[in-house]
């Protein structure tokens, strides 16, 4: 069962409930409690061009793998922030083992194209990979929200963004809502970027740009393959 972290989120309920996580060093609890116990030693002075204190790449401490059952099996509530439209929300979205349906439309809102100014349903999957990154974190003192700089792209929107030299793929899996471009303040992009790869639930792009906060991460629940734009 913990070969593949991510549990339960594949599919919504038809009674509208959440999924839930947990964490813990699988087979290796003691190891993992020396490492867990040293989260100080894992912040970083990111060169004074960058901005605010980031996170140090660390060695393997953020690793999904290390997840226990517990960890996915609590409730899932997903802070984000869309910096395009300025929205804020705080959603309580999976509990007792269901996604919650009117949680999961809300979050489907939240991830819309904004320029396009339409809706598509997201993965589910996508949705555990986004919570566990950031529950992830919130252990060691990384309590932001998660920017979605995009979510799900018309097909136009995916155009035009291509035509204006942005990278974007012809066939990208925002248009069918399995990708979100994502950021968490002051956390250092190979860090972010690392851990969100190795939830194994798709593709990851490392996307690097001059600034604290200039860079972003693409996750999606395609086929596992890494690069860097």
């Amino acid at each position: 069962m913990l070969a593949t972290p991510l549990i339960g989120c594949a599919a919504r309920s038809v009674n509208g409930g959440a999924d839930s996580a947990a964490v813990h060093t699988a087979g290796k609890p003691a190891a993992h409690a020396a490492r867990a116990a040293k989260p100080a030693t894992m912040l970083a002075q990111a060169p004074s061009s960058a901005g605010p204190t980031e996170l140090a790449p660390p060695p393997d401490i953020f690793d999904a793998q290390a997840l226990d059952l517990e960890f996915w099996l609590k409730p899932r509530v997903l802070s984000v922030t869309r910096p395009a439209s300025g929205e804020k929300a705080r959603i309580l979205y999976w509990k007792d083992g269901e996604v919650i349906d009117s949680a999961y439309q809300e979050l489907c809102h939240l991830m819309r194209d904004v320029n396009g100014k339409e809706t598509a349903p997201i993965d589910p999957k996508l949705f555990e990979t986004l919570w566990g990154t950031q529950a992830f974190v919130a252990r060691y003192g990384i309590d932001h929200p998660l920017e979605i700089l995009s979510g799900y792209r018309t097909p136009n929107s995916n155009k035009r963004l291509i035509e204006a030299g942005v990278p974007a793929a012809r066939q990208s899996l925002h248009i069918t809502g399995r990708a979100a471009d994502i950021r968490i303040p002051n956390l250092n992009a190979e860090v972010l970027g690392g851990l969100v790869r190795s939830f194994r639930q798709g593709g990851v792009g490392f996307y690097y740009r001059e600034g604290a906060r200039g860079g972003w991460i693409h996750a999606d629940t395609g086929l596992k393959r890494t690069w860097k734009g």
